[in-house]
């Protein structure tokens, strides 16, 4: 266990305004662009200076270039992780970790995406390699594998069509309530059922929202964090495992390691899922949320579609979850921007969203390597 002082904090974060950047596409915007105004942000946000910064770790941005745009030219620890939305949760891991051990006093994280803008697609002919042996029956994307999960999942539990719809509905409720977000005007349960398949059994307003934008997390040690500006979120705890193979899809939902993750992160921390006061869940795909609720222990397992329903998720409810609009939402930062909403609801800066007496959050991860942490206010 690091010491006291040495825990890792999170003392600054920065992102860019999804929306404006959605409505005004542009094909000469750059990600490392981007990724340096969030970062700027975070900085500000922290209340310290670029050269506090001993440490880079990039995601969708290549450290080489990223580290000369910043003018960081002789960091202690640097290294990128590629662009898949998983990648997130393993950046906040790794930084913490190198923190605590003393590798490095101050780390940035930084991430830019100008996909909106260079019309980038996520399936295809494009598709990643891993999905190679599903191309020739048209799994060309992780949507497309979501979609086999979920019907699976409908086919085990009896789960109707619409199940989801709360979910959805709720993150454009959120988002509504976000400045930023893309997405700002609510939807009604028809309008969710009217949106055309993308994948059946998924629909349109089931699918995350291509889109611009930069964020940028900078975390330091609990001791250097208690003279910044803001109040520091600790992490508390953070875990991860794999669940691989030649495809996206797990056939247990991603069941088995969630709960390992789960007994980690709760074991460590000392707290459970009903001590978390928001929770900001990566939602690539709407399915993925109900995977997470079972997963870490929120929902028995094949009840976590019923779960959503009733304004439990909502921001005044019994579990607020994606209070910023997630990724269907607010926009896709690949998990990113959760983190940096899970910061400010621990700080109280939300705005309309703001959940009341947020001292606690979790960010959940169910994909092909499962993450998560627990945030706590100092």
């Amino acid at each position: 266990m690091p010491s006291n002082t040495r825990r890792a904090a999170i003392v600054g974060v920065g992102q860019t305004d999804f929306g404006m950047l959605y409505a005004n596409k542009d094909a000469r915007r750059n990600a490392h662009g981007l990724a340096a105004e969030a970062l700027r942000a975070a900085i500000d946000d922290a209340g310290m200076e670029k050269d506090d910064i001993d440490g880079l770790v990039t995601s969708w941005v290549d450290y080489g270039r990223m580290a000369t745009v910043l003018g960081i030219r002789t960091p202690r620890i640097i290294y990128d992780l590629h662009g898949a939305g998983r990648m997130s949760g393993m950046a906040v891991q790794q930084a913490a970790a190198l923190v605590e051990a003393g590798a490095a006093d101050t780390i940035a994280l930084v991430y830019g995406n100008n996909g909106r803008s260079v019309k980038m697609r996520y399936g295809g002919a494009t598709a990643n390699p891993i999905v190679a042996y599903d191309t020739m029956y048209g799994q060309t994307s992780a949507g497309a594998e979501l979609a086999m999960m979920y019907r699976r999942y409908q086919y085990e539990y009896g789960v109707p069509d619409g199940a989801l719809a709360p979910i959805a509905i709720n993150n454009r409720r959120n988002a509504a309530r976000n400045p930023v977000a893309v997405m700002r005007s609510e939807i009604s349960e028809q309008q969710y059922l009217d949106s055309r398949y993308i994948a059946e059994p998924l629909r349109l307003l089931d699918y995350c929202i291509i889109n611009d934008g930069g964020v940028a997390l900078i975390i330091t040690t609990l001791e250097r964090a208690r003279a910044l500006r803001k109040r520091p979120v600790t992490i508390a705890a953070s875990a991860s495992r794999g669940d691989l193979w030649n495809f996206y899809a797990s056939p247990d939902f991603f069941y088995a390691a969630c709960q390992d993750v789960a007994h980690r992160v709760y074991g460590k921390s000392g707290l459970g899922p009903a001590d978390m006061d928001c929770v900001q869940i990566y939602d690539n795909f709407t399915p993925t949320v109900v995977f997470s609720l079972e997963g870490f222990g929120f929902a028995k397992q094949g009840e976590g579609w019923e779960w959503v329903k009733g304004g439990r998720i909502a921001t005044e409810g019994e579990r607020p979850l994606n209070t910023a609009g997630g990724h269907t939402g607010e926009s896709y930062m690949q998990g990113w921007a959760h983190h940096v909403e899970a910061v400010r609801q621990i700080r109280g800066e939300g705005g309309e969203r703001q959940v009341a007496n947020c001292d606690t959050a979790q960010y959940i991860c169910a994909s092909p390597i499962v993450s998560s942490h627990v945030l706590t206010g100092e």
